[in-house]
């Protein structure tokens, strides 16, 4: 049976940074990439640990095995992760109250467990555990990562921009 909790050991971590690595973009062929989509950010353990101490990580567990998780980013990490620096800009931007907003630093879920809710009941679970005066979950996703949008509009985010940075084009998206 699959539970949701927020990440309170190394050993979690540790396991979510597999998951991760098994499917950031540089880990996927073409054709997975489309099908499955895929992951942009790769996280250190020293990141991943301050992150998730300051707002612990959403994560799904099965059999005692980490199969998905919703990685909390309190706008404190703002300029910790390179890639990530535009997307907080365009928040600044387009956002009124700056302070009230926790951003998703990255979701996956195991390609054995997609198709079985994980995905929905991770951010129901963040949304949840946001810590008080936070109401509001922002995220961004690659343009090219259609599966990652259509799932993310079917849990209620909404798109505030779509911008570029890089060599990418990116959907700034909400869930209120």
């Amino acid at each position: 049976m699959i539970y949701y909790k927020q990440a309170s050991s190394e050993q979690e971590l540790e396991q979510i940074l597999s998951l991760q690595q098994q499917n950031l973009i540089k880990s996927l062929t073409d054709q997975d990439r489309e099908k499955e989509g895929f992951l942009t950010v790769e996280h250190s353990m020293e990141i991943l640990k301050a992150m998730n101490d300051k707002c612990g990580h959403i994560i799904a567990v099965d059999n005692g095995d980490v199969v998905g998780y919703a990685l909390c980013m309190h706008p404190s990490f703002a300029d910790s992760i390179e890639v990530l620096r535009p997307m907080f800009a365009e928040i600044n931007e387009v956002i009124q109250n700056q302070n009230s907003y926790m951003a998703m630093g990255q979701i996956c879920v195991a390609k054995s467990h997609r198709g079985k809710g994980v995905f929905r009941n991770l951010y129901l679970t963040m949304k949840n555990r946001l810590p008080e005066g936070f109401d509001t979950i922002i995220t961004e996703v690659d343009a090219k990562n259609k599966r990652s949008l259509a799932a993310h509009e079917a849990v209620g985010f909404r798109t505030l921009q779509v911008y570029p940075a890089g060599e990418k084009e990116w959907h700034l998206i909400i869930l209120e």
